[in-house]
């Protein structure tokens, strides 16, 4: 079915993404609804490459979530909350996904085309007291620890607010103390 015409009218000629004139294309949001023009979407080289080749994506690129989300169109508020699921290792999308609001039949379409992550395998970052821990949690350091490189020791008991997980170790995370970003073993902290 071609509905090309009626979706660069809806769109104003831009990706209903990104906002960007190059190279548009329609984009079909799977599985279709109403076999009508409300299951596809505009959007340009881009956006079309990355949503096709999952490999391809670049977190950067998909800022533009932070407009294109208040969209009225179904289809494209489907593929805002997929693309910011998909990105949630990166911390910035859950802040974005905690503000968006999708009724329930749009959530449930967004939801249909999500595969869940079954994987027994997945990477999982496991604090000294066996709780998981999730990017932007807070921890508190159960041992002093001797910064390498910092020259400094980080106080057993400080708070590392707003932590980032190593997304290739489990036994790493992110965070800041006094003011230095630095990693810490998962070992020596404890979900606050």
């Amino acid at each position: 079915m071609n509905f090309e015409k009626e979706l660069t009218e809806r769109s104003d000629s831009k990706c209903e993404l990104c906002g960007s004139t190059n190279n548009l294309t329609s984009f079909e949001v799977k599985p279709p609804q109403s076999n009508s023009a409300e299951d596809y979407i505009m959007v340009c080289g881009t956006c079309n490459e990355q949503l096709c080749n999952p490999e391809k994506i670049n977190p950067t690129h998909w800022h533009c979530l932070n407009d294109s989300m208040w969209s009225h169109v179904p289809a494209v508020q489907v593929l805002a909350w997929r693309m910011l699921n998909q990105l949630k290792a990166e911390g910035w999308p859950q802040a974005l996904l905690d503000m968006l609001y999708l009724d329930e039949e749009t959530l449930a379409w967004a939801k249909l085309g999500v595969e869940e992550n079954t994987d027994e395998d997945a990477i999982k970052h496991i604090d000294s007291n066996g709780n998981i821990l999730q990017n932007g949690d807070n921890v508190v350091l159960i041992k002093d620890l001797n910064v390498k490189g910092g020259g400094f020791t980080a106080k057993r008991g400080t708070t590392v607010r707003g932590i980032r997980l190593d997304p290739n170790n489990p036994e790493f995370i992110e965070g800041k103390v006094d003011g230095q970003q630095i990693v810490i073993i998962t070992q020596y902290v404890k979900k606050n």
